[in-house]
């Protein structure tokens, strides 16, 4: 049985579902970012018991259909922004039709109405807070920055992420982690 979960956004998310799962005793077949495989099917009292052990670590079980695939958007804009691999050079929109096999106007739609920001915006603030972390981690230049996370320049790079937090990339590497946000409340 697939269960989808809410605010897993990194690594030690999945390491967090897999080990409370475990502990309630289910054997997981497969945890990535927003899903967990259990081979078993659950009865009402089981997911409700999964509901809240998750619950206390901070995630959420997700029920409907929309839910589930907005929290698949959100996912796979993750893994576009977080993890993919810097030398692969393809659009958003692209890369979320390849993903979840839907039209992007449809996932476009549904996204807008039921988080109330664009898949856009959602992806900006993404890139912001990826900015931000390699500017704390101080291995890359701003250009360097910029390739990875396919901006056409420098300065657009710089005018967006002055737009999203109001501070120059430079102010904010003097302030560093003061300003960060954790992904999953982006």
């Amino acid at each position: 049985m697939k269960l989808f979960i809410k605010n897993m956004v990194c690594g030690r998310c999945i390491m967090v579902v897999k080990s409370e799962l475990e502990k309630l005793g289910y054997h997981t077949e497969n945890v990535i970012l927003g899903e967990a495989e259990i081979n078993k099917v659950l009865s009402e009292m089981e997911i409700e018991l999964i509901r809240e052990t998750l619950s206390l670590s901070g995630f959420q079980l997700i029920d409907d259909n929309s839910g589930k695939l907005i929290e698949k958007i959100k996912t796979t804009i993750v893994q576009f922004v977080h993890y993919k691999n810097e030398d692969v050079k393809i659009n958003l929109s692209e890369y979320l039709e390849s993903k979840l096999h839907k039209d992007y106007t449809y996932l476009s739609n549904l996204f807008s109405s039921a988080e109330g920001t664009t898949i856009e915006k959602y992806c900006i603030n993404q890139k912001i807070e990826k900015v931000k972390e390699l500017i704390v981690y101080g291995e890359l230049t701003l250009s360097e920055i910029s390739y990875r996370l396919g901006y056409s320049s420098v300065a657009y790079l710089s005018n967006q992420f002055k737009k999203v937090t109001g501070l120059t990339p430079s102010h904010f590497k003097k302030i560093k982690e003061v300003k960060r946000k954790y992904l999953d409340k982006i």
